[in-house]
């Protein structure tokens, strides 16, 4: 029975060639999409996945409202590990990280050349206890053990010495200051991970933590991991640790504030600890002071639904087009009625096509997947392969298969095998077959998915833009940033002075923190020399020398900025708006603000106080990204930073880069030469935003063409039912316009209903995405005009040529085959 089935189903396809090949091209287009996106749902959900001790793995995380900054940081203080581990029972190990950004290595020795490493993390001795990376030379145990020892990855080892062996032993030297004996060599850590570490220092020695206070909330830079024992549950632990948390923090506020925690609540502040899993960093995060750049579990639900809807429009259309094939096959489904055909046997004759075609079409995705797979990688920023290996990867096709098969086939099956043989074998399929309110309805479905994704789209990019274009409070294009600008020593200035003499440079300033991403210096300032919950103002301190404001175009509100006529301004401080409205005072100018020197155990006194005078009030600039409000922002004057910033003449960007560049050689020849510009860098705060308004819009467009072949269906369909009366109304004198517009009409109808119902949900959803944004568009009625435009554009296009195929039909052969 099965092998007669495959028979006739092959028979079928190839008579209907054109048919058949668009009924399983519309089909592999939606597989194909739908194991893209699961490839990289996948891909995003198995992070961190790699360490056999991910589920007992947790990372405390910090969440304060203090000094009016309100932040979730996923950093905490040194002594919160050593305490967990003494206090709580169920913790078996912790590992803390310090990240301290970029170093200058090279090997030790004259005339070495330095680079610059970005994966550079300072970690206890028990690092690899926690994340068990294969140690390919040296003891996992006891290598971070002492002081000044690291351990260095398989390529790194490879890049400075050859080979992993010949580095043991042998000495680094960092920022061309510090020795570090090579202890061991680690395996890299695998791409789908949180964090990465080229070059692993031990925390044995450092003098960050022998400064640093007990207390906690105070001195939050650590990433802290705990390592719980086998059996201990997640939510119980969490309840003896917030236990734990709030029993520190009453410590801190009677020691710190000489309060109460509860009188400090009291006043609409908080502190607080939570807990979370290893595997929820990457999606569930969202907080600051991350290692990299997470994920987002947002994305994740989107996409879910962008392939679930794909993989319906696609067997939606199969049902469609192999409905409107149905006249052709009435009277086969008849003769076999007559001859004794069980309707059983004809729906499984039909759900065999059906399963055939969605195997095709499998195969046909397939090939479409590897030949997308590269560009849908390097558009997803990730590193996406077919797991050709994996048994599951195979079940799951087979499995597809039989449910595509299935799902797409049901309805052309049981709706064909019930036609009635008598009325068939006389002519009369139309009475059945104009019931076809579930066909109109799938097609309002799949149009409804479309505009959906045509209206995110178009609000994606619209956000993009408005975020390129926003007025953010200074001028960022035409200014390049030299990296690494401390390696010059003391020629600091006179490098940007050298620079200065090139005619297509305009301005330029030395500074240690720029309005771009990981540029961050959070500090607590007072009103007195006193620590007080009251008098207390969080926020970012960067330094920077007297051009930086001119370099950069910002605005000065009020007062002046740092000026070489003035030597006190070495105790001056510039504040932004936000700022000067958070200390509240009328007139800021003039007017002393306190931060605290150095490190303390306790409670601070004046005299660990430094007094600053404030000088002048800056324009509120965005320095941080868009989904932020401005923060409260200070300036202090250094002439040290480590970035030199030069704003240049348009067009001139090439000269500017070759003169930076000669003149470090000449400055700092063993020296990597490293720079940036300025709008590239603060556009990498919206990758994200723009990698999913590309994948949107090409999900879009094929969204809208898997419908189409859909809506070709139906017309097709429509156009067989109507011959007879086409055919009688052309002979009565109707024109072929007539005729396209009788046929376009019911189809546009659906297409407008589909519009009508995707309007609120487009609206509903995208607001919520943007509600993600401090700064955001307003939704404007004209973005589903022009979806909804394009919509009916599309359809017409699409429903004209079965319209225009069928009005110029000669009526008297459609008279005579009825």
């Amino acid at each position: 029975m099965i092998q007669s089935y495959l028979k006739i189903a092959l028979r079928n396809l190839t008579k209907h060639k054109g048919y058949s090949f668009i009924n399983i091209f519309g089909l592999a287009v939606g597989i194909a999409c739908t194991m893209l996106i699961c490839l990289y749902i996948a891909h995003e959900l198995s992070y961190d996945r790699w360490n056999p001790n991910a589920e007992r793995i947790v990372r405390p995380y910090f969440d304060m409202n203090f000094g009016g900054n309100v932040a979730a940081m996923a950093v905490s203080g040194p002594t919160l590990g050593p305490d967990a581990l003494q206090e709580l029972p169920e913790v078996q190990s912790y590992c803390r990280f310090r990240d301290y950004g970029s170093y200058l290595v090279k090997r030790d020795g004259d005339g070495q050349q330095n680079f610059r490493e970005e994966h550079v993390l300072t970690v206890d001795s028990t690092f690899f206890e926690l994340f068990p990376i294969k140690v390919l030379e040296g003891d996992a145990r006891s290598c971070l053990a002492q002081p000044n020892s690291i351990a260095i990855s398989k390529g790194k080892a490879e890049q400075y010495f050859g080979s992993a062996p010949l580095a043991m032993g042998q000495t680094l030297m960092l920022e061309n200051r510090d020795r570090w004996k090579i202890s061991a060599v680690f395996d890299e850590i695998p791409a789908r991970s949180h964090f990465h570490a080229d070059f692993l220092l031990s925390m044995n020695g450092n003098e960050e933590i022998k400064e640093s206070s007990a207390l906690w909330a105070v001195s939050n830079n650590f990433q802290t991991y705990l390592l719980l024992r086998p059996g201990v549950g997640f939510e119980d632990f969490r309840e003896k640790f917030k236990a734990l948390s709030v029993a520190k923090l009453r410590e801190t506020a009677s020691q710190l504030l000489g309060m109460t925690l509860e009188d400090f609540e009291a006043t609409g502040q908080y502190v607080l600890y939570d807990i979370q899993a290893l595997t929820d960093i990457h999606l569930h995060s969202g907080l600051m002071a991350e290692l990299e750049a997470n994920g987002n579990i947002q994305y994740i639900w989107i996409f879910g639904a962008i392939a679930l809807f794909i993989l319906l429009i696609a067997c939606i259309n199969f049902m469609n087009l192999t409905t409107a094939r149905s006249a052709h096959r009435a009277k086969e489904i008849g003769v076999r009625k007559v001859l004794g055909g069980q309707r059983s046997s004809l729906a499984g004759q039909f759900l065999s096509e059906s399963v055939l075609m969605a195997a095709l079409a499998v195969l046909l995705a397939l090939g479409i997947v590897v030949l997308a797979l590269p560009g849908f990688s390097e558009l997803a920023s990730r590193q996406l392969e077919l797991p050709w290996q994996s048994g599951l990867f195979w079940l799951a096709l087979l499995s597809g298969i039989g449910l595509v098969g299935l799902l797409a086939g049901s309805y052309p099956a049981f709706f064909l095998s019930a036609f009635d043989s008598i009325q068939v074998l006389k002519g009369r399929l139309g009475v059945q077959a104009k019931h076809g309110g579930l066909r109109n309805g799938l097609v309002v479905f799949q149009f409804t998915t479309a505009v959906v994704l045509i209206i995110a789209t178009l609000i994606v990019f619209q956000q993009l833009n408005y975020i390129r274009n926003k007025k953010i409070g200074f001028q960022k294009d035409q200014v390049i940033i030299l990296n690494d600008a401390n390696a010059l020593g003391e020629n600091v200035e006179a490098f940007k002075q050298e620079l200065l003499k090139q005619p297509a440079v305009q301005s330029a300033t030395i500074s240690s923190y720029l309005p771009i991403p990981s540029s961050r210096s959070n500090t607590s300032f007072t009103r007195t020399r006193e620590f007080r919950d009251d008098n207390s103002v969080n926020m970012q301190a960067w330094r920077a020398d007297y051009d930086y404001l001119s370099t950069l175009g910002m605005e000065l509100v009020k007062g002046r900025f740092f000026d070489r006529a003035f030597p006190s301004d070495s105790t001056a401080i510039v504040l932004n708006e936000t700022a000067a409205k958070k200390f509240g005072f009328d007139d800021p100018i003039g007017k002393k603000v306190y931060t605290m020197a150095g490190h303390f155990q306790g409670k601070p006194a004046p005299e660990d106080f430094v007094e600053l005078t404030i000088i002048g009030v800056v324009k509120d600039f965005n320095w941080a990204s868009l989904r932020e409000n401005i923060g409260a922002l200070s300036l202090q004057l250094d002439k040290s930073g480590g970035l030199i910033s030069f704003r240049y003449q348009a067009d001139e960007s090439e000269n500017v880069i070759a003169a930076l560049e000669r003149n470090w050689k000449q400055m700092a020849p063993s020296q990597p030469f490293s720079y940036q510009f300025l709008d590239d860098s603060f556009a990498k705060m919206y990758v994200a935003e723009q990698r999913v308004g590309q994948i949107a819009g090409i999900f879009a467009l094929l969204a809208i063409l898997v419908s189409c072949l859909g809506l070709f269906g139906l017309a097709s369909f429509m156009a067989e039912q109507r011959t007879k009366e086409i055919g009688v109304r052309k002979i009565l004198g109707a024109t072929s316009g007539n005729l396209v517009a009788l046929l376009s009409r019911d189809f546009l109808k659906l297409v407008l209903l589909s519009i009508l119902i995707a309007m609120p949900i487009g609206w509903w959803t995208m607001n919520q995405w943007l509600g993600d944004f401090a700064y955001r568009i307003n939704i404007h009625w004209w973005v589903f005009a022009i979806a909804g435009v394009a919509a009916v554009a599309i359809a017409f296009l699409t429903v004209s040529f079965q319209s225009i195929k069928a009005a110029l039909a000669n009526p008297v052969k459609s008279l005579r085959s009825e």
